[in-house]
């Protein structure tokens, strides 16, 4: 993969059939649409929400992603959209700064229903795992995710994450409570899993 292509907003390769690319504003159309899809935002504390929820959180992604690209350098949070050869949406998936924390990184995927189950998240995370390690200079990277949401945790583990902790019955449910899981891979992990 083309990390140099990618920084610069090139669409680039990302599996056989798929492109990936740095956000856009005309990205959140699809992001949005993704988000009310109730089999989706099953696993998102923050979905469904009103618009302008999004519009807050991804508006200053966006804006530094293109000031980023004005700069040529990475942006602080670097987001990425998942499309087919014929533009159809396929997901996003990110790796973020922990707030305070200089080389510690999040990442964090979410895909429309339709993507599920073709490795199209594995390929992100390991995609965002080493894009952190070998071009971002971070020490660790950390996820979280519903208990409940089996694929999204086998997902992190396929990629080398160890699960490091619970909250038992941390968040509420249309069928009770889930409990909210935490997984990590330091550097050192990466690199004896490369």
């Amino acid at each position: 993969m083309s990390y140099s292509k990618l920084k610069h907003g090139d669409s680039v390769p990302f599996n056989e059939t798929l492109s990936i690319q740095l956000i856009r504003q005309q990205d959140l159309i699809d992001i949005f649409k993704m988000f009310d899809d109730e089999e989706v935002n099953q696993y998102l504390f923050f979905a469904p929400a009103d618009e302008t929820l999004y519009q807050g959180f991804f508006g200053p992604i966006v804006e530094d992603t293109e000031n980023a690209l004005q700069e040529k350098r990475w942006p602080d949070n670097p987001t990425f959209v998942i499309r087919d050869s014929q533009g159809r949406y396929m997901g996003m998936t990110a790796i973020t700064q922990v707030m305070f924390l200089e080389g510690n990184r999040e990442v964090g995927y979410q895909l429309p229903k339709h993507a599920w189950g073709q490795g199209v998240a594995t390929r992100a995370c390991q995609l965002m795992t080493e894009l952190a390690f070998n071009e971002l200079g971070s020490h660790k990277v950390c996820a979280d995710c519903y208990g409940q949401n089996v694929g999204s945790y086998k997902t992190l583990e396929k990629c080398g994450y160890v699960r490091e902790g619970e909250h038992a019955d941390y968040y509420k449910t249309a069928k009770g409570t889930d409990s909210k899981l935490f997984y990590g891979i330091t550097k050192q992990q990466y690199r004896d899993n490369v």
